[in-house]
Formats: structure tokens, sequence, C-alpha cells
């Protein structure tokens, strides 16, 4: 219990800290592909993990060895469609830091504008320990 004490996110991890991660809508992320809907368009799962990665990027690199980020809540809406070949882009902003909490703006847009907003949490954990958590699982009946 004492080496979790010693994670201070605050130290390194600040409100209004951002991270961009892009990509295509492609053969693999269209609402067809994912089983999101019939259409060959940027699917909401795809722009869901598009702001889940920015996020989860932005943190990782701050934390020590051991440690990284689960998602804890995300709630998004997808407000317009993106055509396949399209570029999508990500940006996730801290907006709260508490504790081992950390609470995200997020927002995707591609060319012609924003295409989804939202807010994620996650949360910091211990690989190990959270780990064998979810292992432990395994063995319950």
């Amino acid at each position: 219990m004492a080496e979790e004490k010693k994670i201070n996110v605050a130290e390194k991890i600040k409100v209004g800290m951002e991270r961009l991660e892009s990509t295509s809508c492609d053969a693999s992320n269209t609402a067809q592909a994912m089983k999101s809907g019939t259409l060959p368009v940027f699917a909401t799962p795809a722009m869901t993990g598009l702001m889940e990665h920015a996020a989860s990027n932005l943190v990782e690199l701050l934390l020590p060895d051991g440690w990284t980020s689960v998602g804890t809540m995300i709630n998004v809406e997808h407000v317009s469609a993106t055509p396949f070949g399209m570029r999508v882009t990500a940006k996730a902003t801290v907006t709260k830091v508490e504790g081992r909490k950390i609470t995200f703006d997020v927002k995707a847009l591609d060319a012609t504008g924003e295409i989804g907003h939202g807010i994620h949490e996650r949360f910091i954990v211990n690989k190990a320990k959270f780990l064998d958590k979810a292992l432990a699982k395994v063995n319950t009946k």
C-alpha cells in the first residue's frame, strides 16, 4: 500500500494538457466492419476508441514503470458521419485530476469539423495488482 501513496499523479498530469491521435476511415473501422451499423462510414466504436487512445497515451508517457491507466467511464455523442478515406483526429484534454482519477474532455474531428465530443475518465493502477485482481475471477465459481 505504501507504494501506491508514492504515486502523485498531480505532479506530472495537469489540467489543460492535451494529446492528439489520428487515423483514417478505412476497411477496418467502418460501421459495417465493426458491426455497429451497415454503412461504410467511420464507426462510433472507432471514434470512441480513438478518443480513449489519445487520453491513454497522454497519461502513459507520464507514469512510472509498473503503472498504467484504465478507462472507467466514457460518455460521447457522435454528431456527424465521416466518409471512407477521410482522416479523423481525436483530442483528449485533461479537465480534472482527483488523486489517481483523471477526467478528460474528448473531441473528434474530420476535415469538415467536429464529429463527436464527450467526457472520459481514467484511473491510474498498478499493472501487477490490477491483473492479479482480474485473473482472480478465473478461479472463482
